[in-house]
């Protein structure tokens, strides 16, 4: 099997003995090889937050392109005539454009971008072609929503709080002046403190701001020490504005409630909607104005729940519920018609739209969104409906990024072909279902295998289950540069969506209830690899194994209940639960929806689950890989199986990703870089096929 050169050096480096840790990133290249390389993840470009006109005639998209010189991602806005096709750049530059939202006349587009040198909000002309810098904020605004009159625009915004209590009361000294004193003490004062990519919450809350299109200064509409609604929707009369938030005194401890509230423009007056148990939210208001759709969640204190739609009467308050035996969960929701609406959901490992009336009709449109995920073949995407029903939305497969789809009478199109000029002339993995029954209880699993470019049948070839995360949700058939990757050097890559994947309904998801992980969802797994064994084309003497987050904790589990592995990958895992939980920023939600309790007074319980309790078993040579800044699953996690494995005598390395969150592939040259260090591990332990 011949290897890149970066995981040529990165493997004679661990065979001298250096731990892995002196490998420069891939530089790129300009060959033109006919199979996906590292550095063809520079040029992949992506579509996403596609927005229809109001009549259906016009489409502009988020296209993200990433730069090799700054190692990043960048997002421009483009146009598209929905009729012939063609399309333009409306802002492409060295500046980042996002959330571009139609004018209910259609004539002019709202969106943010930094070319001032902060996120501010713009307005562009289309007829005129002329730009307008609408804001000079203080902060970075979000959710941007259209009065239905055209006048203005709701907005949030973090604004700050008050300090902690404890640090107002201390006593202040005075600095003379120059001197230099150490930086001040950070005060926590709070239940929700830290979040992953945001490091330790700074006390300031998401406020609820209109702005006048025609110029002038955002006015903000609410406050205290709540975080208000991020689906702001006005009312059809333009004089109110609804949005979820929960209000509650205790709502730290609450992280699935909320209700609907309508906050009045002119007087302020705040009215609850609703009151339900659980959490409401999107709520959208019926052509005519005389109903309110919205999505709710239960919070019972179980890991997984559907989410619903349902309908609030406006004449008289009351609620009914749309399609309530549906078994998939409705993560989006818009109104077709006063009696119908177009709905997104997962369904069987694809995302799909179909058409739902309020008398639980379903009828199914299409079910090829995604895409948007880079690294690996989650489901994604979204859509957006004109009026008059023409339907656009990110379209993906398993050899393309998301592209920029249209639906109309029942027919779809795909208008852009981004990433054509990179990967059309190349051979890529193929992706192929594959079914079978786990051995545990025989529950029913579906999975996708990758076969590498020039598959022959008659070979025997390696093979990497690539575990996904969540737990709660799932792969498909989807683009994954990380993926395409390992196929390419010769591995075939199995993923299956286990128990406890969503996608399957309520009672598949809940099977993973306290038992994350176990035995049972890794016979899911295991099962699969013996699947894939009798096709005949996989080498048994070279299986591995790896996952990330909710898959790090899977492989990590797994080797520590079998050795068939030659080597395991476990990315960014939880190791033990008992610091987990006391240290990552999910804890609040955690402890109650995923545990039985709380850590002290479950201590078997999450030492069960835990991949370290079963360290004493493990001789599989492991690669571990995760963010410093990592605060879902953090660092610390990760050092305690590699001391453990050290001082166990089991080959291991520890790749630490400098300044990185929970999201190690958030950058091209992480991406890469993460592949490659699995490639050099895994080649060092893979032998010969015969």
């Amino acid at each position: 099997m011949k290897l890149t050169p970066l995981a040529i050096k990165f493997l004679a480096s661990a065979l001298l003995g250096s731990a892995l840790f002196n490998a420069m990133p891939v530089a790129a290249s300009t060959t033109s090889s006919p199979y996906f390389e590292a550095e063809d993840i520079f040029a992949l470009e992506y579509a996403s937050d596609v927005q229809i006109s109001p009549d259906g005639s016009k489409i502009v998209y988020v296209r993200a392109s990433n730069d090799i010189m700054t190692d990043s991602t960048r997002t421009s806005l483009w146009l598209l005539d929905v009729k012939t096709g063609q399309q333009l750049p409306l802002f492409a530059d060295n500046f980042n454009y996002s959330q571009p939202r139609w004018s209910p006349d259609g004539k002019k587009l709202a969106f943010i971008s930094n070319v001032s040198g902060s996120r501010q909000i713009h307005l562009h002309y289309l007829a005129g072609n002329k730009t307008a810098q609408l804001s000079r904020l203080a902060q970075s605004p979000a959710n941007l929503s259209w009065s239905p009159d055209g006048t203005q625009l709701a907005l949030t915004m973090n604004v700050a709080a008050s300090e902690a209590d404890v640090k107002q009361r201390v006593k202040k000294v005075k600095k003379p002046e120059g001197a230099k004193w150490s930086e001040s003490a950070v005060v926590l004062d709070r239940a929700r403190y830290q979040a992953d990519g945001q490091g330790f919450l700074k006390p300031q809350f998401r406020q609820i701001f209109v702005l006048p299109v025609t110029g002038g200064s955002a006015r903000q509409l609410t406050s205290g020490d709540f975080h208000y609604g991020s689906d702001l929707s006005f009312t059809p009369d333009s004089k109110a504005l609804v949005f979820s938030a929960n209000l509650d005194a205790e709502w730290e401890f609450q992280p699935r409630d909320s209700n609907l509230y309508r906050l009045d423009l002119a007087s302020n007056e705040l009215t609850a909607l609703t009151t339900i148990a659980g959490d409401e939210s999107a709520p959208v208001f019926s052509p005519d104005g005389k109903q309110l759709a919205f999505l709710w969640q239960s919070n019972a204190l179980v890991p997984y729940s559907n989410s619903k739609l349902k309908i609030l009467n406006l004449s008289n308050n009351s609620i009914s519920d749309v399609a309530a035996d549906f078994d998939r969960s409705i993560a989006a929701a818009d109104w077709q018609s006063n009696s119908s609406f177009v709905v997104q959901y997962d369904d069987h490992g694809q995302r799909k739209l179909a058409t739902l009336t309020t008398k639980d009709k379903l009828t199914e449109l299409t079910g090829s969104l995604g895409g948007v995920s880079q690294p690996q073949p989650y489901l994604s995407g979204s859509f957006s409906l004109s009026d008059n029903g023409v339907i656009a939305y990110t379209h993906g497969t398993s050899q393309r990024p998301s592209d920029v789809a249209v639906l109309q009478k029942g027919k779809s199109t795909v208008l852009t072909a981004l990433n054509e000029d990179l990967l059309g002339h190349k051979k890529l993995a193929q992706v192929h279902e594959i079914n079978y029954k786990s051995s545990f209880d025989g529950e029913d699993i579906q999975g996708w295998y990758m076969t590498p470019p020039d598959f022959d049948p008659a070979k025997k070839y390696p093979l990497l289950l690539e575990i996904h995360g969540g737990p709660h949700l799932a792969y498909g058939a989807q683009w994954s540069a990380e993926m395409q990757r390992y196929a390419k050097e010769g591995y075939v890559v199995l993923y299956d969506n286990h128990r406890g994947s969503s996608s399957y309904g309520e009672r598949f998801a809940l099977l993973l209830q306290n038992k994350y992980s176990s035995p049972e969802d890794y016979a899911d797994h295991d099962s699969g690899v013996n699947a894939m064994l009798a096709l005949g084309f996989i080498d048994e003497n070279n299986l591995f194994i790896g996952g990330g987050s909710a898959g790090g904790i899977a492989a990590a589990y797994a080797i520590g209940l079998t050795n068939r592995y030659k080597a395991a990958a476990v990315i960014k895992p939880v190791i033990n639960w008992l610091s987990k939980v006391l240290t990552g920023d999910s804890y609040l939600y955690q402890t109650f929806y995923q545990f039985p309790g709380v850590p002290w007074e479950h201590v078997d319980h999450y030492w069960q689950r835990s991949p370290l309790s079963l360290v004493g078993n493990v001789q599989t040579p492991t690669i571990l890989i995760t963010g410093e800044q990592d605060r879902r699953t953090p660092i610390s996690e990760s050092e305690q199986f590699y001391q453990a494995l050290q001082i166990r005598r089991v080959d291991t390395a520890l790749v630490r990703i400098p300044g990185s969150p929970h999201g190690i592939s958030n950058t091209p040259s992480r991406m890469i870089e993460k592949v490659e260090y699995m490639l050099a591990w895994f080649e060092k332990y893979r032998t010969p096929s015969k």
